[in-house]
């Protein structure tokens, strides 16, 4: 547990906790309880993930799987879980509990689906969104919505906050999409996710819009050479002449958007303003 603590990130959910909870009403002792209970929660679905990926790294540190092996990694990923869901218990949190708990059963749903679309390659967009509103998106919408809740108390403020929290969570994720691309002058292309066959929404837009000989080749590609950095790169290229960048970039500023405009339901407040940062940082960031 020291170690985790010691290596914890930006704890950005938890602040989108305080934040709605502030701009609808007042701070109060099951916010704290509430933002808690998200980054547990975000931190336990991390140490899983880490072991589904077998991944050694986490933020330029070791994962707990690499010092510990999985089974020590699943259990405190399930302990932290644990700790999470005893704190709302404790203290009778009832609704922000629901809330968060949809929010688990529906990123297990997406990752699910993901794993499922990723052996054949066959993502369409209307899929792509729906693995990350689930996957990505239903965790900063639940931290959205149990700020408001431990607040007010009021069904219509949680569900406008939820509704904003998921647009600015699949904003999020196409930012993490464009990284594939070294968009917005970050460096060079990562190619990451085209190595691990994710299928993001530059890529599917690409493959919207290529005959079926290109569309073949950038299929063969990811699957059978997406080890193969020139081949990768050749895909990169693909998709850059297609638009898909562009693309990608106009649908992250809509949805960041109509955001905004929920946000803009609730009078001015310095809280606001500094909500209104917060997204503009999860568009705008460099990493």
């Amino acid at each position: 547990m020291r170690f985790i603590i010691r290596r914890k990130g930006k704890q950005m959910r938890p602040m989108f906790v305080f934040l709605a909870a502030k701009i609808s009403g007042q701070v109060t002792e099951a916010t704290y309880r509430a933002s808690s209970l998200i980054e547990l929660l975000h931190t336990a679905t991390l140490v899983h993930d880490d072991v589904v990926d077998d991944a050694n790294l986490r933020r330029s540190f070791f994962s707990i799987n690499a010092l510990w092996k999985n089974k020590v990694a699943v259990l405190v990923g399930d302990y932290l879980l644990s700790k999470g869901l005893l704190l709302s218990l404790e203290h009778d949190d009832f609704r922000i509990l629901k809330i968060v708990s949809t929010a688990v059963k529906e990123m297990s749903e997406g990752e699910l689906l993901q794993i499922e679309k990723t052996r054949k390659l066959d993502i369409k967009e209307d899929i792509y969104f729906e693995i990350i509103r689930s996957k990505t998106a239903s965790l900063l919408a639940s931290a959205c919505a149990a700020g408001a809740w431990s607040a007010t108390g009021d069904e219509h403020t949680t569900r406008l906050f939820h509704d904003f929290g998921e647009k600015i969570g699949i904003s999020f994720q196409i930012k993490d999409d464009l990284f594939d691309y070294g968009h917005d002058n970050i460096g060079k292309p990562t190619g990451i996710d085209i190595k691990e066959k994710k299928m993001t929404l530059p890529l599917i837009y690409a493959l919207q819009q290529a005959d079926n000989s290109t569309k073949r080749r950038i299929i063969y590609i990811v699957k059978n050479q997406n080890k193969d950095k020139g081949k990768v790169n050749e895909v990169i290229e693909i998709v850059k002449k297609s638009g898909g960048i562009e693309y990608a970039r106009e649908k992250m500023i809509r949805y960041q958007q109509e955001a905004m405009q929920i946000l803009h339901q609730f009078p001015p407040s310095e809280a606001r303003d500094a909500m209104e940062e917060l997204v503009r940082y999860v568009t705008e960031r460099r990493y």
